[in-house]
């Protein structure tokens, strides 16, 4: 069914790349890059994104299974690193030739009896570490019995062991960050010398790429940074914004002083004033949170504050003072400054907004 839903999210694919090669600068050489498109491309449209970098990058990665079969359909032969399979899809997974983080003995045991029971030899997997972020992985002292499982069989092979940094945007957690890559470093040596080669090795996201580059290895996994945020402020501003939201005036009204608008009469009117209503809502991904003037949109190039409560489809805003008419354009967010603004306002952080743009928007 064609989308026509007339509030629009717009993908800058030339902003793609110059943060691409704005993260690439900071590498060596040989450092390879994975592009991580989970959540639909952090919020964007994942195979847009990757049909336009598969050829200029190592590795994508996403979420679930399910994530690398949508870009399989539309046709991305790069390499994708599942992070978190499941053990239930792995059947899913291997018919469509994506490859699996494997991060505990459960997980591990199932996907070599699987690789073995369909005669496979040296299937691509990938092994995760917990360093510290206690999340999924293999700890460190449970290297001697992953490295026996592995030798014992030639249906998998390991290309390549991994972690994550917990805190690698927080300067106060240095000494966290750093532990945690003398500890990667030991498994890495311990793990060389018992399987007898070198995997890729990958540890940075995108802060740990700017913060860490002594944790660059031969890889490291660029997330939110593609999409122009940084973690920190003064580093977003050398990035180019990516992803923009854009809709339309459905309607105006002039209320009077005494009139309420919108569910529960969120706002009483305490003097005559004119409102635009918009086809964008909680639903689509705009917080609650935002209602009552907390959130605003731009119209014309001016600031146009949500009145009352954010509705499941629609807005309403504040346009006493703006010269506008129904039909015109609003830009609910074209910069990286007023996303991190109105993720503030909403108790939240720039992923968490961008992710929650619904698909029943338009791409």
């Amino acid at each position: 069914m064609k989308n026509n839903h007339v509030t629009s999210l717009k993908i800058n694919l030339k902003s793609v790349d110059f943060n691409l090669n704005y993260f690439k600068s900071k590498l060596q050489k040989n450092t390879k890059l994975l592009i991580v498109v989970k959540a639909f491309g952090y919020g964007s449209d994942a195979i847009a994104i990757t049909k336009h970098l598969q050829n200029k990058v190592a590795y994508f990665a996403v979420a679930y299974a399910q994530e690398g079969i949508a870009l399989r359909a539309a046709g991305i032969k790069t390499p994708i690193l599942v992070l978190h399979p499941q053990v239930e899809n792995l059947e899913l997974l291997v018919t469509h030739q994506l490859e699996p983080s494997l991060y505990s003995h459960r997980i591990l045991d199932a996907f070599i009896a699987l690789a073995k029971s369909k005669s496979f030899i040296d299937y691509p997997i990938h092994i995760k570490f917990n360093t510290g972020l206690n999340r999924l992985g293999f700890l460190g002292n449970q290297l001697s019995e992953i490295t026996t499982k592995l030798k014992s069989n030639t249906t998998v092979k390991v290309n390549s062991i991994f972690s994550h940094l917990a805190a690698s945007e927080d300067k106060n957690e240095t000494e966290f960050s750093l532990e945690q890559i003398s500890i990667f470093k030991k498994i890495v040596d311990d793990f060389e010398n018992q399987i007898g080669f070198k995997p890729t090795l990958h540890m940075c996201n995108t802060s740990g790429i700017l913060n860490y580059p002594q944790a660059h290895f031969n890889m490291v996994r660029l997330g939110i940074g593609l999409y122009g945020f940084a973690n920190e402020k003064e580093k977003t501003a050398d990035l180019k914004n990516v992803i923009s939201l854009h809709s339309y005036i459905s309607q105006i009204h002039t209320i009077n002083k005494g009139g309420s608008i919108g569910y529960n009469r969120g706002c009483i009117a305490n003097k005559s004033m004119k409102t635009a209503t918009i086809p964008i809502g909680h639903a689509d991904g705009i917080s609650r949170k935002l209602g009552n003037r907390n959130g605003f949109v731009h119209i014309n190039n001016q600031k146009a504050f949500i009145v009352g409560n954010v509705c499941m489809d629609m807005i309403m805003v504040d346009v006493t003072d703006i010269n506008c008419s129904e039909g015109d354009k609003i830009v609910v967010f074209d910069n990286q400054e007023t996303v991190e603004t109105l993720a503030k306002n909403s108790g939240t952080i720039s992923y968490e907004l961008l992710t929650a743009i619904s698909q029943r928007v338009k791409r």
